[in-house]
């Protein structure tokens, strides 16, 4: 019997066998969703309407694509969905970091290795013991790397609800990457679970930007994530301040979310901190030459920044940053720097201290 038509009873069976061996490969949980989305389509729509996905072009080009699985892969009747945990419980504490002006604080995601090796990997592997289990099927694995919706999905499959802040959110939290596998099995899909946010609105409250417009709306363009990873070029000026000391990427939406109380340590090694970025110096970092930022980035996260925006975020950084002198001798450093961009966001980072200093 061909695998894509296996009877319910059979498909319960290997289901079951499916979330032992995700279990081995290190994932959290795994469930399966169908691939019927409409409303998430629409919400797509609604919100790249108005014009919140910035210069996330790639959000809109695939249009429809991105709802549909079995337009993406032809043949798709089910989305395996897959958590990995990846808190780093031996990281400097998260808000001990943003309380220090010095030190720059690096989303967690983005301490150790680029979890799109890692989550993509284990997912093969899955695969591949499933075709050794039933043999050959249609398939295909993705993890934040094709125009899938993965928090609509991993929500219908049983993995948690959409949060206020737009995460994927569980009763242990939303510290956990997503992956997902297309298939042509007939796998017995989940019942979503319901929404457990309810009055609380912590998330919204806290973002230093505002840019939870609504329960469950976020403007990107507003977004510190957006504006240290996404945009390419000079952060807008209404927002610097506000990032503080956020170099790559903002969890004060996660941090401050009552179900992320319940969050476990990830013991996933691959994802503990690298070359101490859990608690190092914006003047330490900011010396880093071209060759030191390719070196220590390699395999990790932090390499999608590219130089010039590591350069440019840690510039407004090190604006907000104690007037030191070793604070002030670094900007110095790169007044002339070779990148516009960062030359003007220096030049911006001096202005505020020296503005700075005229008020004490």
């Amino acid at each position: 019997m061909p695998a894509n038509t296996l009877d319910p009873a059979a498909a319960a069976a290997l289901l079951a066998r499916i979330r032992d061996w995700g279990r081995e490969l290190g994932f959290r949980q795994i469930g399966v969703a169908g691939i019927e989305l409409a409303e998430a389509e629409a919400r797509l729509f609604d919100w790249l309407a108005q014009g919140y996905h910035g210069e996330m072009n790639y959000m809109a080009r695939h249009g429809a694509l991105r709802a549909r699985p079995a337009e993406l892969v032809p043949g798709t009747l089910r989305v395996l969905s897959a958590r990995l945990d990846y808190w780093p419980g031996a990281a400097r504490g998260a808000w001990s970091v943003l309380a220090d002006g010095q030190l720059a604080y690096l989303s967690r995601y983005a301490l150790g290795r680029d979890y799109h090796k890692v989550v993509r990997r284990r997912l093969q592997q899955l695969a591949e013991r499933i075709a050794a289990a039933i043999g050959p099927f249609g398939y295909r694995v993705f993890t934040d790397s094709a125009p899938v919706m993965e928090k609509p999905l991993a929500a219908q499959a049983g993995l948690g609800w959409v949060g206020k802040h737009s995460n994927l959110l569980a009763r242990d939290g939303s510290w956990f990457f997503l992956g997902e596998m297309l298939i042509d099995l007939p796998l017995p899909v989940a019942a979503p679970p319901a929404a457990h946010c309810g009055r609380c609105r912590a998330c919204i409250d806290v973002c230093p930007t505002q840019a939870i417009v609504a329960p469950y709306v976020v403007d990107a363009r507003r977004c510190i994530s957006y504006l240290t990873i996404e945009l390419h070029g000079p952060i807008p000026l209404e927002f610097r301040r506000a990032i503080g000391n956020r170099v790559v990427g903002c969890d004060d939406c996660q941090l401050v979310c009552p179900w992320n109380r319940f969050a476990q340590p990830s013991t996933e090694a691959d994802f503990l901190p690298r070359h101490g970025l859990d608690a190092a110096t914006l003047v330490e970092l900011f010396a880093w030459d071209e060759a030191t930022y390719l070196a220590r980035s390699e395999g990790m996260a932090l390499r999608r920044l590219g130089y010039a925006r590591w350069k440019r975020n840690l510039a407004v950084a090190l604006g907000n940053a104690p007037g030191t002198p070793a604070v002030l001798a670094a900007l110095a450093a790169r007044r002339d720097d070779a990148d516009a961009v960062v030359r003007e966001h220096v030049a911006w980072a001096l202005a505020e201290q020296a503005q700075r200093c005229g008020r004490l």
